[in-house]
């Protein structure tokens, strides 16, 4: 594409030019953690050479410009995912995180005996366990949103689960195993005509195509920065004002609260509610940095890059006899998992490093899925932009190998 040079692209992340086991590296596991670029590395090395101090409350220099930066990062935030206010964003350890604040802190005060939790049959188990925790302890029951061959949800069967005993809809935009892009604005609209919230793990969404919250309608919606080439450790939970207004808070501690005394507690108001204690200081100055090198490549332009790229990697594996793609939506992002006849995907992870190929292998914590389409496990190549055809002829090249291997 003429306003995407992925080549130019490649030079910002220092991590691809290395070898592994001899071979050029070819990063395919994108969908677990993305890679960083020179930008974030040099402002993380920044802020810990010459800003390293305490947020919040202090008053001397250091902890000032620390300050400065941590807000200017939740400001950057609010304006990549288009929320109302800078206070609607609260910074997380990442989307597991986010999920556990929403399910707790939703469930302590809303969730009662023979209330409903919608989810969908294939969300991450960070968007499972949670609730399950909540509905057991609250004597609630999860409802589950079947799927069909192709990974994709059955929003008929969606529509008729709602009503008036459903409290909350917890769903993924993408699914971080299938690819699978969920009609999230839709299924939000549904929810809406019954009253119900909607909480959106937006993990594996956030890094492929611009997200804004507002026009989603999102009541609740999260996301980690190392899958958005931030460092691990940083992450956003949004929420519209008026329910982060009315939640507990999820962990208390210092920087949370407005007073203390032995007979009482009162709490600060949000975002510093739902951020007790010391943050991750460097991760989230780190994501905004994050965000800036997002707005400074046309990500639009990257996003349409990406997806000719995943085009282009399922039609040259579905061509080889004995692969099978799990997952064929007709809307996916950059996620490609399969499987190999007779051949456990362990085992074809093993052989891809050999050649440097870095793939995952696994369940992608999601044995619902791998239950639903009757296999262990999946190898998975998940792609970035940074990612070329070169490399996907490569992993085509490895795999064929790999047959032979087992042939």
């Amino acid at each position: 594409m003429s306003s995407f040079d992925v080549n130019k692209i490649r030079e910002d992340f220092p991590v691809l030019s290395q070898t592994v086991n001899g071979k050029p590296l070819v990063y395919l596991d994108n969908g677990a953690s993305s890679q960083v670029p020179n930008l974030v590395i040099e402002r993380g090395s920044k802020y810990l050479a010459e800003e390293h101090s305490n947020i919040h409350r202090g008053v001397h220099y250091l902890s000032q410009n620390a300050t400065t930066a941590y807000e200017a990062a939740r400001e950057k935030v609010k304006r990549f995912i288009n929320a109302k206010e800078a206070k609607e964003c609260i910074f997380v350890r990442g989307c597991t995180e986010g999920c556990n604040l929403v399910a707790y802190s939703f469930g302590r005060k809303f969730i009662n005996e023979g209330d409903e939790i919608i989810l969908s049959q294939m969300e991450h188990h960070a968007n499972i366990i949670p609730w399950q925790v909540v509905a057991e302890e609250k004597g609630a029951k999860i409802r589950v949103i079947p799927m069909n061959e192709r990974g994709e949800l059955i929003l008929e069967e969606y529509e008729n689960m709602l009503n008036e005993r459903t409290k909350i809809v917890a769903i993924t935009h993408v699914s971080n195993s299938l690819g699978t892009i969920n009609p999230v604005k839709e299924m939000i609209a549904t929810a809406h005509k019954f009253g119900v919230p909607v909480f959106i793990d937006g993990a594996q969404a956030i890094p492929h195509f611009p997200v804004d919250v507002q026009d989603l309608d999102a009541d609740f919606y999260t996301f980690s920065g190392h899958k958005m080439f931030a460092p691990t450790g940083s992450g956003v939970l949004y929420g519209k004002k008026e329910w982060l207004d009315k939640l507990p808070p999820y962990q208390t501690g210092g920087g949370m609260i407005r007073t203390v005394t032995f007979e009482k507690t009162t709490y600060a108001p949000i975002p510093e509610k739902f951020e007790a204690g010391t943050p991750a200081i460097a991760a989230n100055i780190g994501l905004g940095a994050a965000i800036d090198y997002l707005n400074s490549i046309d990500f639009e332009a990257a996003a349409a890059y990406e997806h000719e790229l995943l085009e282009y990697a399922t039609e040259k594996l579905s061509a080889i006899e004995g692969v099978r793609i799990i997952g064929t939506a007709k809307e996916k992002a950059s996620v490609l998992s399969f499987t190999i006849e007779n051949v456990h995907p362990h085992d074809i992870g093993t052989i891809l490093d050999q050649q440097g190929i870095a793939v995952r292998a696994g369940h992608h914590c999601a044995q619902p899925v791998m239950q639903f389409f009757d296999v262990p496990a999946t190898a998975r190549a998940s792609f970035a932009f940074y990612n070329t055809k070169e490399e996907v002829d490569k992993l085509v090249e490895a795999v064929q190998k790999v047959i032979e291997v087992f042939a």
